[in-house]
């Protein structure tokens, strides 16, 4: 297992970084925060540079490559803070139709003509087996009623990858249905970026992406949603750790600027290798999915459970030292603190991913977070 990225993925993720730093300033993330904007541009130009198509195979008109590239796009979305559907699209929705060979709205989704998300999450609980949303054969159709809860994007892609038993069998199956056929009630209070929403189903109609034995897969798509949102709190992590860093460079306090104290130079010691921590273990587990390694499942779990930690420690420095400018609207660090915040309790908390390592070492019987 290489750890170390390649020629061609470091060129990748500096050409990401440069085009999301001219096509996502941090302008236009507060003109979405503000009501004043939309993503729509973003996305057209995002979806000009075939980045949806990312991850999804050749043969359905993507560029073909594998995990960790999407792992280094949806870190970069991170640090740009950029919103829109793409991280949800090429995180959650690409690896359900890639794991169910669905060829043709993969080629919509490389073309850009299709965004996704996978609608999971029920209450709290982010476990296949809460799962109590219900999917029905009717006469005239396949009909889904229920209630996912935090879906990624929800009010911004085109149709949701929704996780829903069976009513006869009391199997899963995975449903594609379309928004129009939902109600979708946005929930981005904490961060209206994200397009986070609370989905609604009532006798939705929905297409058959897979109606039985999909626990497997679904795990795999899981563990690949997970390991994109660890990397994308990293991103944000990251950026609150550049700009608190530069801030200290100028802030002048006893007549000597803050970041030449001892004791803050400590703190920024502690944030830097809290960042590269969860870095290197958002990577593992990314090249562990990569290569279909069987650490997989735990790798993304300590992933997981790792970027919590980080994101906690730099959002309490970050915007500590940046004292009381860090907590007016008018300075830019909201938007990451934000951004970092809200990812951890997407995908699973760190106290769930904690939880499924206990179980898996059989410390603990039971998951109930």
């Amino acid at each position: 297992m290489d750890l170390e990225l390649s020629d061609d993925q470091q060129m990748l993720r500096d050409n990401i970084r440069t085009v999301l730093t001219g096509a996502c300033p941090p302008s236009l993330v507060r003109a979405v925060h503000e009501g004043t904007s939309d993503y729509a541009e973003l996305w057209r130009q995002v979806v000009d540079l075939g980045w949806p198509a990312l991850g999804i195979r050749e043969e359905a008109g993507g560029v073909g490559l594998g995990f960790v590239e999407v792992a280094l796009l949806a870190e970069e979305l991170g640090r740009a803070a950029a919103p829109g559907p793409l991280l949800a699209t090429i995180s959650q929705f690409v690896p359900v139709l890639e794991e169910f060979d669905c060829i043709d709205l993969l080629a919509e989704v490389a073309e850009g003509r299709r965004s996704g998300s996978l609608a999971v999450a029920e209450g709290s609980s982010w476990g296949l087996h809460s799962i109590s949303t219900i999917a029905e054969v009717t006469a005239d159709g396949t009909r889904i009623t229920g209630r996912k809860d935090a879906v990624l994007a929800g009010s911004q892609v085109d149709s949701f990858a929704v996780v829903a038993r069976d009513r006869t069998s009391g199997q899963l199956g995975v449903y594609l249905v379309e928004r129009s056929a939902a109600t979708v009630i946005p929930t981005g209070v904490l961060e209206p970026t994200l397009g986070l929403a609370d989905v609604v189903f009532d006798a939705a109609p929905a297409v058959v992406i897979a109606a039985a034995d999909v626990e497997e897969a679904l795990e795999r798509v899981l563990q690949q949603a997970t390991t994109a949102m660890t990397l994308h709190i990293v991103g944000a992590c990251r950026r609150v750790f550049e700009l608190t860093l530069d801030y200290a460079k100028i802030r002048v306090q006893y007549d000597r600027v803050i970041g030449s104290f001892q004791a803050l130079k400590h703190r920024f010691a502690d944030m830097y290798l809290m960042v590269e921590k969860a870095n290197a273990l958002g990577y593992f587990a990314a090249v562990a999915i990569a290569e279909d390694d069987p650490r997989r499942a735990e790798a993304s779990h300590m992933a997981k459970a790792t970027a919590g930690e980080c994101q906690r420690l730099l959002v309490e420095d970050g915007l500590q030292l940046h004292g009381g400018i860090g907590y007016t609207w008018e300075n830019d660090l909201h938007f990451w603190l934000k951004r970092a915040k809200a990812g951890e309790l997407l995908c699973g908390s760190s106290l769930h991913h904690r939880s499924q390592l206990a179980a898996a070492l059989g410390l603990i019987s039971e998951v109930n977070v």
